[in-house]
């Protein structure tokens, strides 16, 4: 019942490109082989985010329909979160951090990287997630931020200050920066977040609302 929904709203060109990223990844989460198509379709779409997301949907598709995929002993999510990609089987930080830092590399397998760091939880898992909030592109650097929350690691916060900070960076970046901070809630993220609370991106300040609220409570 969902998918016909999602489906508008990824094919309405006049919704924030953030919001159609949204409908593009819960159609890869519900992973329906009926969604396909439109998939395809849209990962040729001009707003780069919307096709990127598109693309990782479609990969996580195939990889659910790989009747081999089932074989893989992943490792177990601690967050029980439907993720854009599953993580890769390697376990080795240097490995991981090759492949999440490789632009080379398809965006599918540098999220299995990402997913596979998370899961490791530790400091120098969340270290190369860290330096990787300046790689890559908009969607990639937002997926980092929205780990780093999930592991609400206080080393972290540095990195997703000078993101928040930056008001070149793109606002999907900012707003998970913003969540990631709220998440960790540290007293160094109170006075990050009071700081943004009237930002001129109305996403961003939104965000540092939600967020600071988080931190308070």
């Amino acid at each position: 019942q969902a998918v016909s929904v999602l489906i508008q709203v990824l094919e309405n060109a006049d919704q924030e490109p953030m919001v159609r990223h949204e409908a593009g990844e819960a159609l890869g989460a519900i992973g329906s082989a009926e969604t396909v198509d439109i998939l395809r379709k849209y990962s040729k779409d001009p707003v780069v985010e919307v096709a990127e997301t598109c693309e990782l949907a479609l990969e996580r598709i195939k990889w659910l329909q790989d009747p081999d995929h089932h074989k893989e002993k992943l490792s177990t999510n601690p967050y029980a979160s439907v993720d854009p990609a599953p993580p890769t089987l390697l376990t080795d930080v240097p490995k991981l951090k090759e492949i999440l830092l490789n632009d080379g590399a398809s965006l599918f397998e540098r999220y299995r990287a990402m997913f596979a760091l998370r899961n490791l939880r530790t400091g120098d898992a969340v270290s190369v997630l860290s330096s990787a909030l300046t790689c890559g592109g908009a969607l990639f650097r937002h997926e980092v931020a929205f780990v780093l929350g999930q592991l609400q690691d206080e080393t972290s916060v540095p990195y997703l200050r000078r993101s928040l900070e930056d008001a070149s960076e793109n606002e999907m970046v900012r707003h998970e920066c913003a969540e990631a901070l709220g998440a960790i809630g540290s007293d160094d993220c109170y006075q990050i977040l009071n700081r943004y609370l009237t930002d001129d991106k109305r996403v961003v300040k939104e965000s540092c609302e939600i967020a600071f609220d988080m931190c308070e409570y």
